[in-house]
């Protein structure tokens, strides 16, 4: 690695990233706090790592930002009963990743994650865009774009009622 604060801006606008030994490519799944975020390597596997001083107020990510991860200690840490296993060495950007997407050093579990994840929708969604189409009452009238979804909180999922089985049960009685 050997660079220092100072020229993490530009390490950051380089559009190819080479993996060295002991290097992986690793998806953010939480940001724990202090230092820590919990990451899913190409396996599967979650594991805590650390993400270093140098990169505070320069660097963010969120929730499914990817990662370039120095695993070369995993074992020696686990076996001590550490639960931080590896350590953040590069914050990957849109173009990186998508630069990435192309080379065989991308993992296979993460293809079928990222392609355009922003412009997909869930039934519910679609169900509120054709409510909101038919309701034609200008009620938008002061002409700003319609809020996005935050992707950063986990919705609890919506379970909807059988109607079938409530008219079943209603013609029992």
């Amino acid at each position: 690695m050997g660079r220092g604060r100072k020229n993490l801006k530009r390490a950051s606008e380089e559009e190819h990233v080479t993996l060295q030994d002991g290097q992986t490519i690793m998806q953010v799944l939480s940001l724990r706090g202090s230092n820590l975020i919990e990451v899913m390597d190409a396996h599967g596997e979650k594991s805590l790592a650390l993400f270093p001083a140098k990169f505070q107020k320069s660097m963010w990510m969120k929730r499914g930002s990817f990662v370039v991860v120095d695993e070369s200690a995993k074992e020696k840490a686990l076996e001590s009963g550490c639960k931080v296993a590896c350590i953040v060495s590069q914050v990957l950007f849109y173009e990186q990743v998508r630069e990435l997407k192309k080379s065989p050093e991308w993992p296979e579990i993460f293809k079928s994650g990222i392609d355009d994840s922003n412009e997909r929708t869930t039934p519910q969604q679609e169900k509120k865009m054709d409510k909101s189409d038919d309701d034609d009452d200008d009620s938008d009238s002061d002409g700003l774009p319609p809020l996005e979804a935050n992707t950063n909180r986990i919705r609890p999922v919506e379970l909807q009622p059988d109607d079938d089985s409530e008219s079943s049960s209603d013609t029992d009685t």
